[in-house]
């Protein structure tokens, strides 16, 4: 008799980046850790951001990120591949290049070792394509299946992005269409439109890789990757750190198809309520209950939040243009504190 295997996001409470932890928690949490006593930890935990940079010499910095998550669709490749673009898109992040990947994987006894393997094969498959090589890991008996990449990258010290350096003036860019998280709920509650689940994928499987390489030469002050944290959540992040005013244009943010719609119908995930725990005592908020969900949506392999001078951002917008890449201007740095959506 053959049995079914169950399916990998029947084994899951949570997928992808709404399993993160609470951000408002996270703050807590790391509030006891002093910063490491050495000039040579370029970025650490004071304050946190997306990968830790050391230097090495006055040429060369490592950037290096780990990051794992439960299982946010059934194809185990898919998973493979979202999963390691959700960890190699930090290194990106901090404006650095991939070099070296490890797997970091938990994975159940009883599901088929091939499951495991279409997996790993995902995950290499981009990894290979950010020009990096998948050189080993780890892997533990666990329940719940997770599975995410430790990765080491390179920067120059001085090329360093920060989320830190936003500035007034500074013009706010989108490089992917929000919603996963939404997209990826209704698909677990049987009710998303044909086709969402498809767009959300291809989405979550595209690198950061061109959209920062286009970036890089225009010098921005300030990227974030959009992920777990929801748009406000992170958009928060850099306002607090660079002590700005983050203003947002609610008719400008970007959705993936179904996900408005999704958001309209009342569909929520758990990130939702954490993000808005986090962000909400910061942010002024006066959009549609809609556009304010989308703001909050935990994002999985979200894209690039940039930040860089106004007056780039009509040759930025066509140099993204002319490499055929998703770019939406969403917003706009200004003295003050605070983030606000309208």
């Amino acid at each position: 008799m053959v049995v079914d295997a169950p399916s990998l996001t029947s084994l899951a409470r949570a997928g992808g980046c709404a399993a993160k932890y609470s951000a408002a928690r996270l703050e807590t949490l790391l509030a006891g850790f002093a910063p490491a006593e050495t000039t040579d930890l370029l970025v650490g935990l004071d304050p946190a951001d997306d990968a830790a940079v050391y230097r090495l010499d006055e040429e060369r910095a490592i950037v290096f990120t780990v990051d794992f998550f439960p299982p946010v669709v059934d194809d185990p490749r898919d998973f493979g591949a979202i999963a390691a673009t959700n960890a190699l898109n930090d290194v990106y992040a901090m404006g650095g290049t991939p070099l070296l990947a490890l797997s970091v994987t938990a994975f159940p006894e009883e599901l088929p070792t091939d499951v495991l393997g279409e997996v790993l094969a995902g995950a290499d498959e981009v990894v290979r394509a950010a020009g990096a090589i998948l050189a080993g890991g780890h892997t533990i008996r666990d329940a719940e299946p997770k599975y995410g990449l430790a990765v080491v990258g390179t920067v120059h010290p001085n090329g360093i992005w920060p989320k830190s350096g936003a500035r007034a003036g500074d013009a706010l860019f989108l490089t992917k269409p929000l919603g996963t998280g939404l997209v990826l709920q209704a698909q677990r509650d049987g009710v998303a439109p044909q086709g969402a689940l498809e767009g959300a994928v291809s989405a979550m499987r595209t690198l950061n890789r061109d959209a920062a390489d286009t970036v890089r030469p225009f010098a921005p002050n300030a990227v974030t990757d959009v992920t777990g944290f929801g748009l406000l959540g992170h958009a928060h992040e850099l306002a607090e750190r660079s002590g700005v005013a983050v203003r947002l244009v609610a008719a400008d943010l970007p959705a993936l198809p179904g996900a408005l719609e999704l958001a309209e119908a009342g569909v929520r995930t758990g990130g939702d309520r954490r993000n808005r725990e986090f962000a909400e005592s910061q942010a002024d908020v006066s959009c549609s209950p809609a556009l304010e969900a989308l703001a909050y949506d935990p994002q999985t392999a979200g894209g690039l939040l940039i930040s860089l001078p106004a007056e780039k951002a009509a040759v930025l917008t066509a140099s993204f243009a002319d490499r055929g890449l998703f770019l939406r201007r969403i917003g706009r740095v200004e003295e003050g504190s605070g983030v606000a959506l309208a």
